[in-house]
């Protein structure tokens, strides 16, 4: 992918996006304190980094463009498993995102201020060189979904794509062992553009463009048949990335 210049404007811009990325959180980290510190509220948490998403790209002019082909039910658990080329992915991801749900992603987030403290107590971290941290957080996912608590996973193991929008191959297991275990309806998500808008760590504006895809029900697969599963949500998600670079 061919690198973008940038110029005032993006400069001017992504100072704007910076600071109110940096005013939104503050703001609501007394709150989101609150949720993470009184147990009954820990799902108002999720909902508060809602808002952040809605004000933030409200803000910054980029409103997020959602098709939804599903509509999820608020009541219901789901795993959402979506593509992730871009740094911008797990801020899109609160946005499309309302059910109350954990994402499960990498522990050196923790080592952001203020985000990182906030993404360790909602959130599930995990440390994929580590088989310990691994085995509790599959253990943490499973707990959550049985307790009507949602995930959102992208199985690519981080942004490590050569040939983006080709998503990196094989997917990891967890999201697709985690959903079978349950019994819970896989949801992929496609991310369209996001790669464009935030390439590296320079933002671009742009309209985020996202695609909900229907459910996909796991109650007939089982690990025996797990590559299936696997591949069935690749193609989902593949196919419309493949279709947006071709302008189709």
């Amino acid at each position: 992918m061919q690198k973008r210049r940038m110029g005032v404007f993006t400069y001017l811009f992504n100072f704007w996006c910076i600071a109110w990325l940096i005013i939104i959180f503050v703001a609501l980290f007394p709150f989101i304190f609150a949720c993470i510190k009184i147990k009954r509220l820990n799902r108002y948490g999720t909902k508060l980094t809602n808002i952040w998403a809605d004000v933030f790209f409200l803000i910054s002019g980029m409103p997020v463009q959602i098709e939804h082909r599903f509509k999820p039910d608020a009541n219901n658990t789901y795993v959402f498993v979506a593509n992730h080329f871009s740094y911008l992915d797990v801020a899109v991801g609160m946005k499309v995102v309302r059910n109350y749900f954990s994402y499960m992603g990498k522990s050196s987030v923790k080592n952001i201020p203020l985000l990182g403290y906030m993404f360790a107590k909602l959130h599930i971290q995990v440390d994929r060189s580590d088989k310990e941290s691994r085995s509790k957080s599959m253990m943490r996912s499973k707990r959550a979904l049985d307790t009507g608590r949602s995930l959102f996973i992208m199985p690519e193991g981080g942004i490590i794509s050569h040939e983006i929008p080709k998503m990196h191959q094989p997917f990891k297991d967890g999201a697709f062992l985690l959903a079978i275990g349950s019994k819970v309806p896989i949801v992929p998500i496609t991310f369209l553009n996001l790669y464009e808008i935030m390439p590296d760590k320079t933002i671009f504006w742009g309209l985020p463009k996202v695609i909900v895809h229907e459910p996909i029900d796991t109650s007939i697969y089982s690990k025996e048949n797990l590559e299936e599963l696997k591949t069935r949500v690749h193609e989902v998600i593949q196919n419309e990335l493949d279709a947006y670079k071709n302008g189709n």
